[in-house]
Parts: C-alpha cells; structure tokens; sequence
C-alpha cells in the first residue's frame, strides 16, 4: 500500500517482462495507488469494511481501465481479498497462494512468518498456508511488535536503520531455531531492509514472488 514497495512491484514487474519477451517490451499495468495515510488509520481501527470498501473501488477502476486481473499490492490488506473478489468478478492472483507455491515448489514445509501484525495474528494469512501443509511459525508478542512498529514507522516511510536491521535478523534467527526452514517476508516492505545473503535460513520476499507470478499468469 506504501509507494515505498509499489515503486518495487513496478520495477520488477516491468523487468520481468523485459526478460521474458526482450528488446524494449515493458508490462502493460493499470496502476491505482491509494493515499495510505487513510488506509492505515482504519487497519489500526479495526475497520476493515471501510478499507475494503476503498480498495472495491480502487480495484472496480482498474478492472474498467481493462485489467484481465488483479494484484492488491500488500500482505495485509489480502484480509479483505474475498470482498474484492466478490465485488469485482475478476481474476485476483492471492499474495499468499503465491508464497505457497514458491515454498511447495522448494519443498518448504516449515516456514516462519514476518509481517504486520494483522498479518502475523489473524487468520487470513496463514489458514491459506497451512491449507497448503505448510506449518507457519510466527514471532513472540515483543518481536510482534518490533517487526511491527518498525513496518510503520520506518520502512513504509522509506527509513532504513541499521538497528533494525540487526532486529531483524535476530527474530530470523529465533524463528530458524523454532523450526522454520526457512522465513517469509510477509509485508512488501521488509525486502528493503534484509535480503537472503544476510541471512543462514531462507528468505521468501511476497514482493518478489508476487510480481514474479503476476509476470507468469499475464504472459500464459
């Protein structure tokens, strides 16, 4: 919802469309970008109808720019996916069947998850995971609420603070020792601040996976 991580979802959407179809092809994108000082009051509210209602509309204006499908560009605000789907009719490529691919694919049957904590607390996420067999391991209520606040407060805001980096990494560290095989980086912001090389377990980027299937499911 940020347009810290929409500027990543174009540029790698774009580049991979570059790469399947070469020379100077780019991706055809209908692009609603929301005000997400508005979103982020109502998440923080717990009013989920008004934002699902902000993002119908967001998505019935792309679906009549002539979109064949829809990506809602963010972990958290898929807790409102079954409403977009409901009112737009229209194909919607879900962040988390995504991920789900990517670590079925790579034989991943454990899997720690980073996010907001609506995203980390809430079902809409993980139930469409471990549908999958896949077991999901999230962080205590303290890393909770550093990956959390860290989100808001400073990727979203495009900060990159190497005190939460260091953060970062140690609540990746504890969930390797919890069993993850490997950690999902589930807000698209989080590929800003760590990448796999930092880390000893892998790193699943939803930015990276998301925009990467987009690019498969437009050119089928």
């Amino acid at each position: 919802m940020s347009w810290e991580s929409t500027q990543t979802y174009y540029r790698l959407i774009n580049q991979k469309v570059r790469e399947q179809l070469g020379g100077l092809h780019s991706a055809r994108i209908i692009l609603c970008s929301v005000d997400f000082a508005e979103i982020e009051t109502l998440q923080h509210k717990g009013d989920w109808d008004e934002t699902a209602k902000i993002l119908i509309s967001a998505a019935q204006s792309v679906k009549a720019g002539g979109a064949d499908f829809l990506l809602i560009c963010t972990n958290t605000m898929h807790i409102v996916a079954p409403q977009i789907e409901q009112a737009c009719a229209t194909p919607l490529l879900h962040i988390a069947d995504a991920s789900a691919n990517a670590l079925i694919k790579d034989g991943i049957t454990s899997v720690g998850l980073l996010g907001t904590r609506f995203t980390m607390e809430q079902t809409f996420y993980r139930e469409r995971l471990e549908e999958q067999g896949i077991n999901v391991i999230i962080p205590d209520d303290s890393e909770r609420n550093a990956v959390h606040r860290i989100i808001y407060e400073e990727l979203c805001q495009g900060i990159i603070n190497p005190d939460s980096k260091a953060a970062y990494l140690e609540i990746v560290d504890s969930l390797a020792t919890r069993g993850a095989q490997a950690v999902i980086l589930g807000c698209t912001e989080i590929g800003l601040l760590i990448q796999s090389s930092d880390t000893r377990v892998a790193l699943y980027d939803t930015t990276e996976i998301h925009a990467a299937q987009a690019v498969e499911f437009a050119l089928i």
